[in-house]
């Protein structure tokens, strides 16, 4: 059963290493980062049994969690876990979070640690289906959904009023405050390209996982950075 979740987003300006000297002095994701740090200490501090991190991609995988992921479509030398580069951003992104907190080993499902990427274009009942499933994998599981909200604003005029976007926001924000699986599962999958949403299936996954399960929500952390929507919020199993 689910016992705690975190939920990150994946920008690769997150990673201080990938970007140089620009990203040690700090680029504006300081505040995105020491949530993320703590929504996934939370995560080992519930004690689980497995440890599953999902994102979205082009294509449904499973990976164990030493799968390379790398940073270089982005313009950045930069890249984590062994052998070839397999990982989408979104799992290379919540690989490098797990390493950070000392947790970034594993050897596939039936292992302490795996990475599930769920194709964006996934429809809801399979999203839900697979978080289900996720969460039966042992008596204890913990779940890292790694996605990014609205970036409609970045292809737009610099700070330019989206309430489209905003609504999606605070709908989210809501939602992952609340611990409440079966608002995120309304989450509309036509919304995913016409506002740019990187994290919808991660989240309804998320859902899937958390569905009957008695959970309190925190959200950590609610920002536009360089007219993209970031979250991180954090779950836990109570009673």
């Amino acid at each position: 059963m689910l016992v705690a979740a975190a939920v990150c987003p994946h920008p690769p300006l997150l990673v201080p290493e990938a970007m140089g000297a620009a990203g040690q002095r700090g680029n504006g994701m300081s505040e995105v980062l020491a949530a993320c740090d703590a929504a996934v200490a939370a995560l080992d501090a519930a004690e689980p049994d497995v440890i599953v991190a999902v994102g979205g991609a082009a294509a449904s995988v499973v990976y164990d969690g030493s799968a390379a992921g790398s940073l270089r479509k982005y313009g950045v030398s930069y890249a984590v876990g062994t052998g070839e580069p397999v990982l989408p951003l979104s799992l290379t992104v919540g690989s490098w979070l797990l390493r950070r907190a000392g947790l970034g080993t594993g050897d596939g499902p039936g292992g302490r640690l795996w990475l599930q990427a769920v194709a964006q274009a996934t429809p809801v009942p399979e999203c839900l289906r697979l978080g289900a499933r996720i969460a039966r994998q042992a008596p204890r599981v913990a779940l890292l959904a790694m996605g990014d909200g609205p970036a409609r604003r970045a292809v737009g005029p610099e700070g330019a009023a989206d309430p489209a976007a905003d609504r999606y926001d605070a709908e989210v924000a809501a939602a992952l405050a609340e611990a409440d699986p079966a608002r995120l599962a309304r989450l509309a999958p036509p919304l995913d390209d016409e506002l740019m949403v990187a994290g919808r299936a991660a989240w309804q996954v998320l859902a899937g996982a958390a569905d009957g399960g008695r959970l309190r929500g925190r959200l950590r952390c609610a920002v536009v950075r360089y007219e993209v929507s970031y979250l991180v919020a954090s779950w836990d199993a109570y009673g």
